[in-house]
């Protein structure tokens, strides 16, 4: 017993439709092959978790020192508004480690008991997030 594949005994029949059912539009009949998500949230939870994050590099004492004393210049020329660049290391909210990001502005006060740096667009950043500070020229007037 051989076994033909070329349909040739149904390929030029109708196709059979319902009488009491209309057809399905295509669109439906695609969904019916869409990917089905049995873990909801899954998809999310593999990004996230392969999302990288960078590590906090503590700093050394002469790096504090360094950072200290530009704090104190910018403390002198506070009536000036410095205009600054800020290397700032900000924690990620969902797991550990945090990413640097660079933050310009003018400095508009250090308050040195809540230990936060105030620019004149009035963002607010901690003293121990600041990584790195680099004093911006004097604009031109």
């Amino acid at each position: 017993m051989t076994e033909d594949h070329s349909y040739d005994d149904i390929i030029h029949k109708p196709h059979c439709t319902s009488r009491k059912r209309p057809r399905m539009p295509l669109i439906n009949r695609a969904a019916q092959f869409a990917p089905f998500a049995a873990l909801t949230g899954f998809d999310g939870l593999v990004k996230e978790t392969a999302r990288l994050t960078d590590r906090y590099i503590e700093l050394d004492e002469d790096s504090l020192r360094r950072l200290n004393m530009q704090l104190q210049r910018m403390m002198e020329h506070i009536a000036d508004q410095p205009a600054v660049r800020l290397t700032l290391f900000v924690p990620d909210e969902r797991k550990e480690g945090g990413a640097y990001r660079t933050v310009d502005g003018r400095v508009r006060r250090i308050d040195t008991v809540s230990r936060e740096l105030v620019l004149t667009d009035r963002r607010v950043i901690p003293l121990s997030a600041i990584h790195a500070i680099r004093c911006q020229p004097a604009e031109a007037g």
